[in-house]
C-alpha cells in the first residue's frame, strides 16, 4: 500500500465535531503555526453551505481544503508544498481511521470536542462517543498511534488509551 508523503507537513491532526471554530483558530493555528487546514469529511465535502460558513471564519492568512475521505487521502498521498504547515480536522476518529487504513499513518491524533448526542456515551468529562467511535479509537491505538485529549494547546494532554482501559 502506497503511504502518505504528507505527514512531514502535518502539525496537528484533530478529532472535533464543530471542526472550526474559536479555539481551533486562536489556540491551534497559533501553536502550530499552521497555514492550511484541512478539512476531511464526506458530508461536509458535499454540502455547499457548511463549506462556505467554513471558509468565512478561518483567518485570511490560512488556506482551507475541505475534502471527502478518499479526496483527502489521495492529496496526502501526493504530498504538499514544503512551506505547507498542516491541521487536518475530522469531525470523528472513524474518518481517521479509515484514511489510516488508505495509508495515511497518522503518528498522533488529538480529541477535542466531540458532544454528547444519542448513542454516545462519556469518554472523558464533556467528549462522548458511539460504539463505532471507540473501536475506531481502539484500532488507531493497536496501530500505534498516540491518542490524546487536549482541548486547547495549553492544556495537558490526557492520553485516551488510559481511558479505554477502563
Amino acid at each position: 500500500m502506497e503511504k502518505a508523503a504528507g505527514l512531514a507537513n502535518v502539525r496537528l491532526t484533530r478529532v472535533d465535531d464543530r471542526l472550526i471554530h474559536g479555539q481551533v483558530m486562536t489556540s491551534w493555528v497559533k501553536a502550530t503555526a499552521a497555514n492550511k487546514i484541512m478539512v476531511i469529511d464526506d458530508e461536509v465535502a458535499q454540502d455547499e453551505l457548511t463549506r462556505t460558513v467554513l471558509k468565512g471564519v478561518v483567518p485570511a492568512d490560512v488556506k482551507l481544503g475541505i475534502f471527502s475521505v478518499a479526496k483527502g487521502v489521495d492529496r496526502m498521498k501526493k504530498g504538499l508544498k514544503p512551506q505547507d504547515r498542516l491541521i487536518i480536522l475530522a469531525k470523528t476518529p472513524v474518518t481517521i481511521w479509515r484514511m489510516y487504513k488508505a495509508g495515511v499513518e497518522f503518528p498522533e491524533l488529538n480529541i477535542g470536542g466531540v458532544g454528547m448526542r444519542a448513542g454516545r456515551t462519556t469518554l472523558y468529562q464533556n467528549i462522548a462517543v458511539s460504539e463505532e467511535e471507540y473501536d475506531a479509537l481502539r484500532s488507531l491505538i493497536a496501530a500505534g498511534c498516540k491518542v490524546t485529549i487536549q482541548i486547547v494547546a495549553d492544556d495537558n494532554k490526557i492520553d485516551v488509551a488510559k481511558l479505554l482501559e477502563k
